[in-house]
């Protein structure tokens, strides 16, 4: 079991990411400030379930004055951004379809006690790769296919090119922390689950993680046009 201590630390930090999401969540929908690009509206607070303040921080640096300059010109063209925003901003847009991805598929595989060769990690493996590879998709066929005008299929395909390969980057770093939780800080036979706080604190450190190992991807990615500056 988790020491006192560690679990009061996951209950504030937990409390203090969904009260953050809480707060983008009242300024985009409660004060009217929607973006241009409505996917945002749900990238900003998922971003926020495991980046707390920065991402409240950066919506209303960035997020909300795009909102901003949109009601003023009637235009989806966005703000100018400084080259590390539009690829930070790109990296929590895939970020957000992991995210809701990988707690969908964790608390999957635990109620379903689903393993591969044994191994409930696997099992977890398999489930977030393939639930965060079908929400980013989804994610990002919302924002490609609307920017370059494209129908259904030339979207997915637009989508698919632009994100497999940034969400399969976000996901190592997410699995290199998860093996290190269940290997390493909380071995068996003290393995945590996703009912505890202390679990979810982990898997917060592990979509920053995420979040770096994306990022060189997502530069990239659209340095050489695969992918949108958002």
């Amino acid at each position: 079991m988790p020491a006192g201590w560690l679990v009061t630390v996951a209950w504030l930090t937990l409390a203090l990411a969904f009260g953050c999401a809480a707060v983008i969540l009242f300024d985009l929908l409660g004060r009217g400030y929607r973006q241009p690009m409505p996917i945002m509206n749900w990238v900003w607070p998922v971003t926020a379930l495991y980046l707390g303040p920065i991402a409240v921080w950066g919506y209303l640096r960035w997020g909300r004055p795009e909102s901003e300059a949109w009601r003023r010109n009637h235009s989806r063209s966005a703000p100018s951004k400084p080259a590390w925003v539009a690829v930070s901003v790109g990296v929590s847009h895939c970020g957000a379809g992991c995210t809701v991805g990988d707690i969908a598929a964790e608390f999957g595989v635990y109620f379903l006690g689903a393993t591969i060769a044994g191994q409930a990690l696997l099992a977890e493996y398999l489930g977030d790769y393939v639930l965060a590879v079908l929400l980013g998709l989804v994610f990002q066929y919302c924002a490609i296919a609307p920017m370059r005008g494209l129908s259904f299929w030339p979207g997915l395909k637009a989508a698919a090119k632009a994100d497999i390969l940034s969400l399969t980057a976000f996901e190592v770093g997410l699995f290199a922390w998860m093996a290190l939780q269940a290997l390493v800080f909380f071995p068996a036979p003290h393995h945590l689950q996703p009912t505890s706080p202390v679990y979810w604190l982990g898997m917060q450190f592990g979509m920053i993680l995420g979040f770096a190992t994306a990022y060189p991807v997502n530069a990239w990615l659209i340095r050489v046009g695969i992918k949108e500056a958002m």
